[in-house]
């Protein structure tokens, strides 16, 4: 195992979220049939919430939404709105999109409304880089067990992912949440101790044993029968054994009397 101040190094290359600039309208209009003419305009239906503000419901044109996308590097995404008829910008974070399951189309974006000046909670993805020395020589299996690491940083600082290097993992060899090197500003908000990455022996399989000599030994050995030899005269019934008997004795056998016919 790793000794416990050993610390593994990340990557910062767009390690970043980026502030994205995005316009967008107060929504009045509420409902299936309202919903539907938006779409039918090219338009998203959207809503902001958090801070201290009421939830407001507003709506975004699907090209804006889908180039953002596009252009977004990971989960998190930084928001910059620019909302028609007020006065200031409203910074907020992507916090779901709803797609369509035919054709995938987007059918409703939430804003979670965050202070530049006030941290914020948020999962990351967390990603390995390198190939794992007991990968490469010993033929070991990388375990990831965190997908993802819950954080808390201030919004300027939310990166939108965690790189990790894995190279120097040999057999048996594991990183944990504290041997990881966050970026600055950013603090892991789940225990210290948490595996998020090991290195396991590769699984050797056992010869399959021969079915056959398996059962050969547990049945045991075989019991062959005699048979009777051909010409063997069977074994004499009941009555005529015991007039065999009386005969040898000298006593005369009186026949059977035979069955009176039936008159007719």
């Amino acid at each position: 195992m790793m000794s416990p101040s050993h610390r593994c190094s990340t990557s910062t290359t767009k390690a970043m979220a980026k502030q994205v600039k995005l316009k967008a309208e107060q929504r009045s209009a509420t409902g299936r049939s309202a919903v539907r003419k938006l779409k039918a305009r090219g338009v998203v239906p959207a809503i902001i919430y958090g801070a201290k503000d009421k939830p407001q419901p507003l709506q975004v044109s699907a090209r804006d939404i889908n180039a953002m996308l596009s252009h977004a590097s990971g989960e998190n995404i930084l928001v910059e709105l620019e909302i028609a008829g007020e006065e200031s910008n409203r910074t907020a974070l992507v916090q779901e999109i709803q797609h369509s399951p035919v054709g995938g189309a987007i059918l409703h974006i939430d804003f979670h409304a965050v202070s530049m000046d006030q941290a914020i909670q948020t999962d990351v993805p967390l990603e390995p880089i390198g190939a794992p020395e007991g990968v490469k020589t010993f033929g070991g299996l990388l375990e990831q067990s965190l997908r993802s690491l819950a954080i808390e940083c201030l919004p300027r600082d939310l990166p939108d992912r965690i790189t990790v290097d894995v190279s120097k993992l040999n057999i048996g060899d594991s990183i944990h949440v504290r041997d990881i090197q966050l970026p600055s500003g950013v603090t892991a908000k789940v225990q210290a101790d948490l595996t998020a990455f090991s290195v396991l022996a590769p699984v050797v399989e056992e010869e399959p044993v021969v079915a056959e000599a398996e059962a050969a030994a547990a049945a045991g050995p075989e019991v062959i029968k005699e048979k009777k030899e051909e010409g063997e005269a069977a074994a004499p019934t009941a009555p005529a054994a015991k007039g065999a008997q009386a005969a040898a004795k000298g006593v005369p056998v009186t026949p059977a009397p035979k069955e009176k016919e039936q008159k007719k």
